[in-house]
């Protein structure tokens, strides 16, 4: 039965939307477009490499797949609207050439792959906090984590706060609070 339904919804699916047959299908929550299209098979939005022309980098012939899912979702209704900026598990391999529509039945779209944390039901997981910056890098650098952050920067040149002073030793600048 599940083989009889997969053939069926790669006949509907194929044409019209180009489906891969992941096995968890997202069309809902990308704007109807397969993200499994993408070369890099990006399921989170795109990868970056986006060009001007908004062709994709690995294939300058197609449209970036992700560009197209953001302008679909502007178009849908309310709620097949809101689910462009949800955060997608991994594609589970195992599930590759099955029905979407089967394994949303059963849940075996919605089973957690591992490493993934276990108590976030969707698997979407969270990004971990950013990290604090390290000494001896780059101060632009530096001031762009402090501000990602939330932590207030040190005053520099142009603000109240900032008074030039020389410390004796080769006469650097330094602010003082």
């Amino acid at each position: 039965m599940a083989t009889v339904l997969a053939t069926i919804e790669h006949a509907v699916k194929k044409p019209v939307w180009g489906c891969r047959m992941c096995g968890q299908c997202v069309l809902h929550s990308t704007g109807f477009t397969c993200p499994m299209t993408c070369p890099k098979n990006l399921r989170n939005g795109p990868c970056g490499g986006v060009r001007e022309d908004g062709s994709c980098e690995v294939d300058p012939s197609m449209r970036c797949v992700w560009l197209k899912a953001c302008t679909r979702a502007d178009r849908l209704p309310g709620p097949l609207r809101t689910g462009i900026d949800e955060m997608r598990a991994p594609v589970d391999k195992r599930l590759e050439g099955t029905s979407s529509w089967a394994n949303l039945l059963t849940g075996r779209d919605r089973a957690v792959p591992a490493g993934w944390p276990a108590g976030d039901p969707e698997g979407a997981g969270q990004a971990p906090p950013p990290e604090a910056p390290a000494a001896g890098t780059d101060p632009e650098e530096d001031e762009l984590r402090t501000l990602s952050l939330g932590v207030p920067a040190a005053p520099g040149p142009g603000d109240p706060e900032f008074q030039e002073t020389e410390d004796g030793a080769g006469g650097a600048a330094e602010a003082v609070r």
